[in-house]
Protein backbone atom coordinates (compact mmCIF):
# COMPACT_ATOMS: atom_id res chain seq x y z
CA UNK A 1 0.00 0.00 0.00
CA UNK A 2 1.47 3.36 -1.05
CA UNK A 3 1.85 6.09 1.51
CA UNK A 4 -0.19 9.21 1.03
CA UNK A 5 1.32 12.68 1.37
CA UNK A 6 -0.13 13.10 4.85
CA UNK A 7 1.53 9.93 6.19
CA UNK A 8 4.99 10.76 4.81
CA UNK A 9 5.51 13.77 7.07
CA UNK A 10 7.34 12.94 10.27
CA UNK A 11 6.83 16.01 12.46
CA UNK A 12 7.50 16.19 16.16
CA UNK A 13 4.69 16.68 18.63
CA UNK A 14 5.53 20.38 19.15
CA UNK A 15 5.32 21.18 15.42
CA UNK A 16 2.09 19.20 15.10
CA UNK A 17 0.53 21.17 17.96
CA UNK A 18 1.57 24.49 16.37
CA UNK A 19 0.16 23.45 12.99
CA UNK A 20 -3.13 22.32 14.54
CA UNK A 21 -3.40 25.58 16.49
CA UNK A 22 -2.66 27.71 13.40
CA UNK A 23 -5.11 25.75 11.23
CA UNK A 24 -7.89 25.87 13.84
CA UNK A 25 -7.49 29.63 14.36
CA UNK A 26 -7.82 30.35 10.64
CA UNK A 27 -10.94 28.26 10.04
CA UNK A 28 -14.39 29.85 10.33
CA UNK A 29 -15.09 28.29 13.74
CA UNK A 30 -11.74 29.48 15.04
CA UNK A 31 -12.47 32.95 13.72
CA UNK A 32 -15.85 33.00 15.47
CA UNK A 33 -14.37 31.78 18.75
CA UNK A 34 -11.56 34.31 18.55
CA UNK A 35 -14.05 37.08 17.72
CA UNK A 36 -16.22 36.21 20.71
CA UNK A 37 -13.18 36.16 22.97
CA UNK A 38 -11.86 39.51 21.76
CA UNK A 39 -15.20 41.32 21.36
CA UNK A 40 -14.77 43.33 24.59
CA UNK A 41 -11.35 44.80 23.71
CA UNK A 42 -11.75 45.04 19.94
CA UNK A 43 -11.78 48.48 18.32
CA UNK A 44 -13.12 47.99 14.81
CA UNK A 45 -11.55 51.08 13.27
CA UNK A 46 -8.07 50.93 14.75
CA UNK A 47 -5.18 50.37 12.31
CA UNK A 48 -4.00 47.35 14.29
CA UNK A 49 -7.41 45.69 14.04
CA UNK A 50 -7.55 46.26 10.29
CA UNK A 51 -4.09 44.78 9.80
CA UNK A 52 -4.93 41.75 11.97
CA UNK A 53 -8.19 41.13 10.08
CA UNK A 54 -6.46 41.30 6.71
CA UNK A 55 -3.59 39.05 7.83
CA UNK A 56 -6.07 36.47 9.11
CA UNK A 57 -8.03 36.67 5.85
CA UNK A 58 -4.81 36.15 3.90
CA UNK A 59 -3.88 33.13 6.05
CA UNK A 60 -7.34 31.62 5.58
CA UNK A 61 -7.23 32.14 1.83
CA UNK A 62 -3.73 30.71 1.65
CA UNK A 63 -4.72 27.58 3.54
CA UNK A 64 -7.77 27.04 1.35
CA UNK A 65 -5.71 27.53 -1.82
CA UNK A 66 -3.08 25.10 -0.56
CA UNK A 67 -5.70 22.48 0.29
CA UNK A 68 -7.35 22.88 -3.12
CA UNK A 69 -4.19 22.84 -5.19
CA UNK A 70 -2.03 20.34 -3.34
CA UNK A 71 -4.49 17.93 -1.77
CA UNK A 72 -7.26 17.91 -4.36
CA UNK A 73 -5.92 18.92 -7.76
CA UNK A 74 -2.49 17.31 -7.51
CA UNK A 75 -3.95 13.84 -7.06
CA UNK A 76 -6.28 14.34 -10.02
CA UNK A 77 -3.52 15.61 -12.30
CA UNK A 78 -1.21 12.72 -11.39
CA UNK A 79 -3.62 10.03 -12.57
CA UNK A 80 -2.41 7.88 -15.47
CA UNK A 81 -5.52 8.57 -17.55
CA UNK A 82 -4.83 12.31 -17.47
CA UNK A 83 -1.05 12.05 -17.82
CA UNK A 84 -1.29 9.92 -20.97
CA UNK A 85 -3.90 12.04 -22.77
CA UNK A 86 -2.64 15.48 -23.86
CA UNK A 87 -6.08 16.64 -25.02
CA UNK A 88 -7.70 15.72 -21.70
CA UNK A 89 -4.81 17.32 -19.85
CA UNK A 90 -5.24 20.55 -21.84
CA UNK A 91 -8.96 20.64 -21.04
CA UNK A 92 -8.21 20.02 -17.36
CA UNK A 93 -5.70 22.87 -17.22
CA UNK A 94 -8.12 25.14 -19.05
CA UNK A 95 -10.88 24.27 -16.57
CA UNK A 96 -8.57 25.09 -13.63
CA UNK A 97 -7.57 28.40 -15.19
CA UNK A 98 -11.19 29.31 -15.94
CA UNK A 99 -12.18 28.47 -12.37
CA UNK A 100 -9.33 30.56 -10.95
CA UNK A 101 -10.22 33.37 -13.36
CA UNK A 102 -13.85 33.23 -12.24
CA UNK A 103 -12.80 33.52 -8.62
CA UNK A 104 -10.57 36.46 -9.55
CA UNK A 105 -13.46 38.23 -11.31
CA UNK A 106 -15.73 37.69 -8.29
CA UNK A 107 -13.06 39.13 -5.99
CA UNK A 108 -12.65 42.19 -8.22
CA UNK A 109 -16.43 42.70 -8.38
CA UNK A 110 -16.65 42.50 -4.60
CA UNK A 111 -13.96 45.16 -4.19
CA UNK A 112 -15.67 47.64 -6.49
Amino acid sequence: MAKTASTKAEYGMKIKAILVLFFSLTTPFGTIALGIGLSKVYSENSPTALIVVELRNACSAGLLNYMALVDLLASDFMETKLKNNMKLQSWAYLAVLLGAGGMFVMAICKLS
